[in-house]
């Protein structure tokens, strides 16, 4: 099997590019769309966005000429422009997964219900689609993933994203045999709880994001999802409720990530945490029994063990997620998937003190927050995902800030497609 590089360029040569749609225009969209630019074998066929100028913009980033860019209202507009080999600009989303040319879908929008639907029409489509919304893909990526083998697609999150990262680092040492202990990723700032869109907006709009996108890295909740994505994808289990979070150098993690009857922080193994001190690093903490592998390990600098580090010590966000794009297609693998059931859950916190009659909101906005646990003791304690909750959830009864948040609490907006998604997957897990 030759590498992705040679791949896209065998197909280049041969006048074939792998036809990309993407649903999301803001910054990783953006990013994403230049990096196609960049590469062969590879377009960005179609980008979807609720405003059409920032699926334009898009395009010119990336030094396309407006005139080879073709705003479409209508699927037989998409299809036309495709075949001429335009680019197409628009607004329409249940368009993004049936143009007849296109071979992947990438959803970038963050928003799980969208997400949900997007992934659950690709596949129905027959079209590959890579998650890099991981707000869905750890609400309902369990089923999703279990419908596209049926369909003979690939359901995928994205490379460069930490949880991407991270499987690549796992895959590695579990490849080569060694016992893989923990593995997390890195924070750059201690969790605020109290973030909101609000108290982060100044730099949002100095880092060209959406405050509730930086709010929800803030006040811990895109971690949470991010490790449970990682832990629904190998099996591994948050240690404790909302992980440990250490504070640590790289060096410090193999004694860390150690149990408390050696020194370190863990009730058992095969954990997933995150670290503040270590980002944008992944990380994962290895060992083995064999005596000769440890001590080929000391001469190659890698420590004393018994535990040692595997260390990534960048992350490219959207700009990678091109190379999933292309294993899905090329190879038909996912860069991360979960397995076979769900292994843990990130279940909602209140924000703030809630009165009965009052409606939640989102991820990284003004009522609620996430937090990682086991799967099982989510179920056992009928903690509400906080990827089913949206504007129309109805508070039932007063809640305290800072309580976690149960089904019987609220009044769910069941209408949504992602909680009939997640429907199926409680009944089929």
């Amino acid at each position: 099997m030759s590498g992705i590089n040679t791949q896209l360029r065998i197909l280049e040569e041969n006048n074939q590019q792998i036809k990309v749609s993407l649903v999301g225009a803001g910054l990783m969209g953006k990013g994403m769309v230049s990096q196609m630019m960049l590469m062969k074998g590879m377009i960005p066929a179609i980008v979807t966005s609720n405003k059409v100028e920032d699926a334009i913009e898009s395009y010119t980033l990336a030094g396309i000429s407006k005139e080879d860019i073709v705003i479409a209202k209508t699927l037989s507009d998409i299809n036309v422009a495709m075949e001429k080999g335009k680019y197409v600009a628009t607004d329409m989303t249940e368009y993004a997964t049936k143009a007849n040319l296109v071979d992947v879908v990438v959803d970038a929008t963050g928003i799980p219900d969208v997400g949900a639907r997007l992934a659950m029409d690709s596949i129905y489509n027959k079209k590959h689609i890579v998650m890099v919304n991981i707000e869905a893909d750890v609400t309902v990526g369990p089923i999703l993933n279990k419908l596209s083998k049926s369909a003979g697609v690939v359901y995928t999150g994205t490379a460069g994203d930490e949880p991407g990262a991270v499987q690549e680092i796992y895959d590695f040492a579990d490849a080569l045999g060694f016992d893989v202990v923990a593995i997390g990723k890195g924070k750059n700032n201690p969790i605020d709880y109290d973030a909101t869109p609000d108290t982060v907006r100044q730099k949002a709009l100095e880092k060209n994001l959406k405050p509730l996108r930086l709010a929800s890295f803030v006040d811990g909740t895109n971690t949470m999802i991010e490790m449970a994505a990682m832990a629904n994808a190998t099996g591994f289990t948050p240690d404790v409720r909302g992980a440990h979070g250490p504070r640590a150098t790289v060096k410090e993690l193999p004694n860390i990530f150690r149990l408390k009857k050696d020194g370190g922080i863990l009730n058992n193994y095969q954990v997933v945490d995150y670290v503040n001190g270590i980002a944008p690093g992944v990380f994962a903490i290895v060992t083995t029994n064999l005596p000769q592998v440890h001590q080929e390990m000391k001469y190659l600098s890698m420590g004393d063990g018994p535990n040692y580090v595997l260390y990534r010590p960048y992350h490219l966000t959207s700009l990678e997620t091109p190379i999933t794009v292309a294993k899905a297609v090329l190879y038909n693998e996912a860069t991360i998937a979960p397995i076979d059931k769900p292994v843990a859950e990130v279940v909602t916190i209140a924000k703030k003190d809630l009165k009965k009659g009052e409606r939640l909101d989102g991820i990284g906005e003004y009522t609620i927050l996430g937090s990682i646990e086991t799967y099982e003791k989510a179920k056992e304690e009928n903690l509400l995902p906080i990827g089913l909750v949206n504007a129309n959830t109805i508070v039932k009864r007063n809640i305290k800030k800072g309580e976690f948040i149960t089904y019987d609490m609220v009044e769910l907006d069941t209408s949504t497609f992602i909680y009939k998604l997640r429907q199926m997957q409680e009944a089929e897990f």
